[in-house]
C-alpha cells in the first residue's frame, strides 16, 4: 500500500492532546489515532447516509415486505456511496 503524507498545523492544546492519547497506550503513534478518528468519521458517515435512506424509503409510499436481501441491498448502497 502507497503511504501519502499530509502536513498541517494544529493549536498547541490539540497537539497537546493528541500526545497525550499516544503516551496513554491506546495509539502507538499520531499517526495511528489520526488514521483511528478518519475510520471512525467514515463509519459514521456510512451510518448516516443507511439513515437517509431508510427515512426515503419510508417516504416513497406504499410498503413492501422486508427481506434480507433488501436489507443487504440497501446496505451495499449505503456503504458503497459513502466511499
Amino acid at each position: 500500500m502507497r503511504q501519502n503524507t499530509m502536513s498541517f498545523a494544529l493549536p498547541p492544546s490539540m497537539r497537546n492532546y493528541i500526545d497525550e492519547r499516544v503516551r496513554g497506550g491506546e495509539y502507538g503513534n499520531t499517526s495511528e489515532y489520526l488514521r483511528d478518528l478518519i475510520r471512525r468519521d467514515q463509519q459514521a458517515e456510512q451510518a448516516r447516509r443507511f439513515r437517509t435512506l431508510i427515512a426515503d424509503g419510508l417516504e416513497s409510499g406504499e410498503g413492501r415486505p422486508l427481506t434480507s436481501k433488501i436489507v443487504d441491498e440497501l446496505r451495499f448502497q449505503a456503504f458503497d456511496r459513502a466511499g
